[in-house]
């Protein structure tokens, strides 16, 4: 256990990396300064936070025991490996970096050096997902959509790494299964990348996710529904809502004060349960849990490695876009 503060540096003050700066400032880390070449945003921190504005990258590195890369999707494997090298543990914000070979080298890296490399998949922290923590869940079939209208920022990649990653790491989670098969399909509308995107993905264990990604959609919506055996789960990551109908035996002098349904199986009450929600700020809690991760010496929640198998498997959704297996 470090009994020093944390001496965390910020690679990258764009939109999300002026979130992560007002967030750090309610973490436990001690923000030894930032990182980024526009001189507009130099300008914006030292106004703001009065924190020190470093020249380089590297000189921001050497001062840090960790790093919070919130840079340009391009940048993160270069930073990344830079302060890995170094010893250094790192946030790095998702995707992971650009390239599988970028990723397999990052996770090799993570492991010869024995730092905390945390993946920034901040929906594992929205408070509907975190209301299912206690209970058992084995999806059979997966229906999901993440909408949002458009917006210059992230297209500098496709819908699928932008967007549908989220869902992609969720459901690599929840499965907990190999993935055996993806059909897929998507449309450049705007941009020279898919900005709308559906996949069809099979698992080993014979669930079956149905995902559609959109930035070009006149509505935003950010919603996962599973169903399972005698239950269906709808999560609504956009409003923080988690709503459970659930299928229960009755007997004949409980049916008449309950909702019913005949099955296959018996007559069966019909309950919908509305999980409590703890409201929270997810990015405060992520960058915390790495805190508390390199504090306490402990694996990190959202390791390199998951960050390595969505990427994998957004290539592989690519791939199958572009009519190619991209592994």
């Amino acid at each position: 256990m470090l009994d020093k503060k944390i001496k965390l540096g910020l690679l990258g003050v764009g939109h999300l990396g002026k979130i992560h700066l007002k967030c750090l400032i309610s973490t436990n880390f001690d923000v030894v300064g930032v990182y980024d070449p526009d001189p507009a945003t130099q300008d914006f921190v030292r106004e703001t936070y009065g924190i020190p504005i470093f020249d380089t990258a590297e000189a921001l590195i050497d001062a840090s025991d960790a790093l919070d890369i919130v840079s340009t999707t391009i940048t993160h494997f270069e930073l990344a490996i830079k302060a890995i090298n170094q010893g250094k543990h790192a946030f790095i914000e998702k995707p992971i970096c650009t390239t599988i070979e970028e990723a397999k080298a990052l996770v090799a890296a993570t492991r010869k050096h024995n730092v905390k490399v945390q993946i920034g998949h901040v929906e594992r922290y929205n408070p509907a997902i975190v209301s299912l923590r206690d209970r058992k869940v084995q999806p059979k079939f997966i229906e999901g959509h993440r909408l949002t209208t458009f917006n210059t920022r992230g297209n500098d990649v496709s819908v699928i790494l932008d967007l549908m990653i989220h869902d992609l790491d969720l459901i690599l989670q929840l499965v907990d299964s190999e993935v055996v098969d993806v059909q897929a399909n998507g449309v450049c509308v705007v941009n020279d990348t898919p900005d709308i995107c559906n996949a069809r993905i099979t698992f080993e264990n014979g669930c079956v996710a149905n995902l559609t990604a959109s930035r070009i959609s006149m509505k935003q919506m950010r919603k996962l529904r599973m169903f399972q055996g005698n239950e269906y789960i709808s999560l609504d990551f956009l409003n923080k809502e988690t709503q459970i109908v659930k299928l229960e035996p009755v007997s004949n002098e409980e049916a008449s004060n309950h909702m019913t349904i005949e099955t296959s199986t018996g007559k069966k009450i019909i309950n919908i349960e509305t999980p409590e929600i703890v409201e929270n700020n997810a990015i405060v809690d992520e960058l915390t849990d790495f805190h508390n991760a390199i504090r306490d010496n402990r694996i990190v929640s959202v390791p390199v490695e998951a960050g390595l198998k969505a990427l994998e498997l957004a290539y592989l959704i690519e791939g199958k876009i572009k009519g190619e297996d991209k592994r």
